[in-house]
């Protein structure tokens, strides 16, 4: 579990440095991403140990 929260925080910061740099709004848009399939996936991870 400590490994996602890790993995949401790194895309979390990719996110917000890409848009805090106009020229990076890539790398938010990629952050994003990853951060929701990170997300998506340590929770239905979650539920499959129930």
């Amino acid at each position: 579990m400590g490994f996602i929260v890790l993995l949401l925080v790194i895309w979390l910061a990719l996110s917000v440095l890409g848009f805090a740099i106009k020229g990076l709004i890539w790398l938010a848009i990629i952050g994003i991403v990853l951060f929701l399939a990170t997300g998506t996936w340590g929770y239905w991870r979650r539920g499959a140990r129930r």
